[in-house]
């Protein structure tokens, strides 16, 4: 078995783990890239890019049938090939896949082995059955995995998770989609516009990460137009039965279903990859699940050398902020014992559904009732958004009574995504509602109607004096 001293070993080479691979290089240090499983990133082969390609067809298709009430009229069906989707769909993520590995393959071969990583002890780590590591720091970046609960797994092929998905060759008939989280309702959303006959259920009442309870109502009552979705329901058993799969749920109103699907796809959260890596061979401090316990600001598992990075540490598991976490953990290893937290961004979220769901800044539920007031706007009314018949949406904005900076925003409606761009630029930069009123507004825009919600916050503000 080969031997390897190293300045710092990543594991993990993902949207964490590579810049985390670059940025310990750039400081200075010797560093080995360690891969068990496939390279090309989670967001480029299972998640943010194939997710939107399909998303896109569905868009597509719902546009196609939704033309009438401008007075253009489709002679015929619309008819979706569910096969000629999944083709793009598969062709199109394998070519961003390719842009991954081809850096990969820039990164000379000896700082980078394949196979998984365990740990033998502090600072020792085995790669496969053929090299031992031993590393001065150590960058965990193992990502995260969908998390499947025990009652769903002797579905077997009938069960399906989020990477599954985009193997199909084709559509399939009838769906049940287990969770109402950001995947669930994304994948959930873009099947029921391609013609697949879908039922999302939740288990409390989440919708995406929404947690101001307007704005979780009105998207409840929104989603429940373009697909069945019970956002609160309770599944009593699952069953296979041939090729297809026996449900049985109760909604929040008490009545029982009984039906059958083609598949389950599970999307009922994700759980990070730790288990493979022997972390109970060394003597980090783990909690109650066998995770390392670590600083989130400085990424480092307590005193140790050794630094979680991107969806593995559970923090804000989003493509932008695993890159970000990568950086400062390279940094900080290459550098250990001199180590420096992380400066985060302002924290955007995204649901890419229709209407959009963004969240910006501070969370409804961490303000402390009181302190802040909520500026509202309606885009059943807005101008541009009637003009385009994507009239759908409702938005708040909190603003901080004493300083009447913005402290946060939460909405659905149409364009989210780039409004919440906007938003959390003003965040980032520190600016008041005053300020953020004084910057342009064209019209006519969709984002006409943040601007009638930060009025009414200034509104709000006057009132509580």
């Amino acid at each position: 078995m080969k031997t390897a001293q190293i300045d710092v070993a990543i594991v993990g080479a993902g949207s964490a783990g590579l810049p985390a691979y670059r940025a310990a290089k750039a400081a200075g240090a010797s560093v080995i890239l360690i891969e068990g499983g496939p390279h090309g990133t989670t967001c480029a082969r299972v998640g943010c890019m194939p997710s939107k390609l399909l998303i896109a067809a569905g868009e597509a298709a719902h546009a196609a049938s939704h033309t009438a009430p401008f007075g253009v009229h489709v002679d015929g069906s619309i008819r979706v090939n569910g096969r000629e989707v999944m083709q793009r769909v598969k062709s199109e993520r394998d070519r961003l896949v390719g842009f991954v590995l081809d850096s990969v393959e820039t990164i000379p071969a000896h700082e980078k082995l394949t196979g998984y990583a365990r740990f033998i002890d502090d600072g020792l780590v085995q790669v496969g059955d053929h090299t031992r590591v031993r590393a001065r720091s150590i960058v965990i970046a193992t990502g995260s995995s969908p998390a499947i609960p025990q009652k769903y797994r002797a579905l077997g092929d009938r069960a399906i998770i989020n990477d599954d998905v985009f193997e199909w060759n084709d559509l399939p008939r009838k769906i049940a989609v287990i969770g109402a989280g950001v995947i669930g309702l994304e994948l959930g959303q873009a099947l029921a516009y391609l013609g697949v006959d879908v039922t999302v259920i939740g288990a409390r009442g989440r919708i995406g990460p929404l947690n101001d309870p307007a704005i979780k109502a009105y998207a409840e009552k929104t989603f429940s137009t373009s697909l069945r979705f019970e956002a609160r329901a309770e599944v009593e058993t699952v069953e296979r039965l041939g090729e297809s799969v026996h449900i049985r749920f109760r909604t929040d109103l008490g009545n029982v279903v009984e039906e059958s699907f083609d598949y389950v796809l599970v999307a009922a959260g994700r759980k990070p990859n730790f288990d493979r890596l022997g972390l109970k061979n060394t003597s980090l401090t783990l909690d109650s699940h066998g995770n390392p316990i670590f600083d989130p600001h400085t990424l480092q598992a307590g005193k140790h050398p050794v630094f979680i990075a991107g969806d593995a540490n559970g923090v804000l598991p989003i493509q932008h902020e695993a890159s970000d976490e990568g950086r400062a953990a390279g940094t900080n290893a290459a550098h250990f014992p001199h180590v420096f937290p992380l400066i985060r961004r302002a924290p955007i979220a995204i649901v890419f559904s229709d209407p959009g769901i963004a969240m910006v800044g501070a969370r409804h539920a961490d303000l402390a009732a009181g302190s802040f007031v909520t500026g509202e706007v309606s885009f059943e009314d807005q101008g541009r958004s009637r003009v385009m018949l994507r009239n759908r949406g409702l938005m708040h904005v909190y603003v901080d009574k004493t300083t009447r900076m913005l402290l946060g925003a939460e909405w659905i409606g149409p364009d989210a995504e780039h409004i919440a761009h906007l938003l959390a630029w003003a965040l980032q930069m520190k600016l008041t509602v005053d300020a953020i009123l004084e910057m342009p507004f064209y019209h006519p825009v969709v984002e006409e109607g943040l601007r009638t919600a930060l009025r009414d916050s200034v509104a709000a503000l006057t009132a509580s004096e």
